[in-house]
């Protein structure tokens, strides 16, 4: 039977991490897949829910959690509303997250246990600088990863971000300002060569799978390929006609997979079931 139990953690300035982990209670000592959400996602957005079904029925304990700053309050865990808290996100507070799980991870299952990470655009960023210096990392999975973090603003809005303190994105399924202060800005530039992205993916040396949809428009197709053109052992896989979250929504009321997330997550079982 499928279960899902659910934890709670201390993660970066205090703020509270919540996470949840899916597995088959027959096959309890199995190898885990931790997964990492984006920028403006979290855990149970979309088809993240069926995800983690498909992998704890194909013999993984599946493992996600919400980054602390992620702006998704512990009491109404369905959607990013907490913008004071989305608003002072840093890279350097979703590293400190990660780091976080793994240790819970390795408190709770022992320090031999496999670790399979999966991180999603911003998240697969996040994925390959940890899986760059942390030897807990067995197997790297990215989808739609972003190349680099300055990706995620323009140029032109960081003389006016360091002006004013502070920008706004915009939620496209909401259309909602979403504030972004100056912190997360000066924290990219005081740690600019660790959050390098394509230099972290030169000093991956386990198994990576890198996945991409071709009509993906917020992280369009070329940032796969500096990706795979920066570590040559990489594997590039290629995803026709999906977007950037591989025809899910949110929210997302079928009881099955979209179609292309699920040939998503079969490539990713044979890649993680391979030698």
């Amino acid at each position: 039977m499928i279960t899902q139990s659910d934890f709670s953690l201390s993660g970066a300035d205090g703020k509270l991490i919540i996470g949840d982990i899916t597995f088959d209670d027959k096959n309890p000592n199995t190898p885990i897949v931790l997964f990492v959400h984006g920028f403006k996602g979290f855990k149970d957005w979309g088809a993240h829910n069926l995800v983690a079904r498909y992998f704890a029925s194909n013999g993984y304990r599946y493992i996600k959690f919400n980054l602390s700053h992620s702006g998704v309050p512990a009491d109404n865990p369905i959607d990013v509303t907490d913008m004071e808290t989305f608003a002072n996100n840093t890279v350097s507070k979703e590293l400190f997250d990660i780091n976080a799980v793994l240790d819970f991870i390795e408190k709770a299952y022992g320090k031999g246990t496999e670790i399979n990470l999966i991180g999603h655009s911003r998240g697969g960023g996040l994925a390959i600088i940890e899986a760059s210096n942390d030897l807990r990392i067995n197997k790297l999975i990215t989808w739609s990863a972003i190349s680099s973090f300055n990706s995620l603003w323009k140029k032109e809005q960081e003389s006016e971000w360091k002006k004013t303190g502070k920008i706004f994105v915009v939620n496209a399924r909401t259309k909602e300002q979403m504030p972004l202060n100056v912190t997360l800005l000066e924290d990219f530039e005081e740690n600019d060569e660790t959050f390098n992205i394509l230099n972290a993916s030169k000093r991956i040396n386990i198994p990576w799978l890198i996945v991409q949809g071709d009509d993906d428009v917020n992280v369009p197709f070329e940032h796969a390929q500096k990706l795979a053109d920066a570590n040559p052992n990489s594997r590039l896989v290629k995803i026709e006609g999906a977007n950037h979250v591989y025809g899910a929504t949110q929210p997302y009321e079928n009881e099955t997979l979209p179609p292309l997330l699920f040939k998503v997550c079969e490539k990713c079982l044979v890649f993680l079931g391979g030698e």
